[in-house]
């Protein structure tokens, strides 16, 4: 799998960088203080229009830059098409050629800590519905205490627009890669769910990997520094 050059990937057209999405490029949608961001970052995180539920443009100015979709070098074994979650740094990485990878910003809670390791991707879904777990019920029973029968698809379910269901050894692993529409909380450790991205990241991210893609989640700051260059 190739990926995009920095220099193309800086300079490629709005809907090649975000996976051919429909979506508005309008400087009104940012606020004054958002003027700095660069308009090819705006593309990649403005409206969504061409899913079945309408998804807003990300408030980019509550998440640090660093986790901004981008293309950074990453020297490592790991085979092309690989995704390595990093929990420490926050970060996910698309492993692509040439000592180079598609990152993109994460959010980690509790159940994401639960799993290290490698894994597969047994298969992906648009627009999933959820349940939240016992754990989660007991932890936060306000929050959650009404939703055991689950919750359909929606901008405001918990698993976004997009699910990967991780698997290890032909068993469910319970952890999940999934979207959000909480900005804030790329970047953040957070008290429930898996490894969250934006609802825009996700969905890049599902058209760029198959079923049956490797995991390697990392737990440990040295594991973490011995990937990057």
């Amino acid at each position: 799998m190739g990926l995009l050059s920095r220099r193309t990937f800086l300079i490629a057209t709005p809907l090649a960088l975000a996976g051919c999405l429909t979506r508005q490029s309008n400087m009104s949608i940012f606020s004054q203080q958002d003027q700095y961001i660069p308009q090819e970052i705006r593309d990649l995180y403005g409206p969504v229009t061409n899913e079945p539920y309408f998804l807003p443009a990300v408030n980019l100015s509550t998440i640090d830059p660093k986790f901004w979709r981008q293309q950074v070098n990453y020297h490592t074994d790991y085979s092309s098409g690989t995704l390595v979650v990093d929990t420490q740094a926050c970060f996910l990485y698309l492993i692509g050629e040439n000592g180079k990878a598609l990152r993109y910003g994460i959010g980690v809670g509790k159940e994401g800590l639960a799993f290290t390791g490698v894994g597969i991707i047994q298969y992906k879904r648009r627009w999933p519905s959820w349940a939240p777990t016992k754990a989660m019920m007991e932890r936060e029973p306000e929050r959650y205490g009404h939703l055991g029968q689950g919750m359909p698809p929606g901008p405001e379910n918990p698993l976004g627009a997009r699910a990967f269901y991780l698997f290890k050894n032909g068993k469910d692993t319970l952890f999940r890669i999934h979207g959000s529409h909480e900005a804030w909380s790329i970047g953040r450790a957070i008290s429930s769910g898996c490894i969250r991205l934006l609802n825009q990241d996700i969905i890049d991210l599902y058209n760029r990997v198959p079923d049956g893609s490797r995991v390697v989640v990392l737990q440990d700051r040295e594991n973490t520094l011995n990937g990057l260059f």
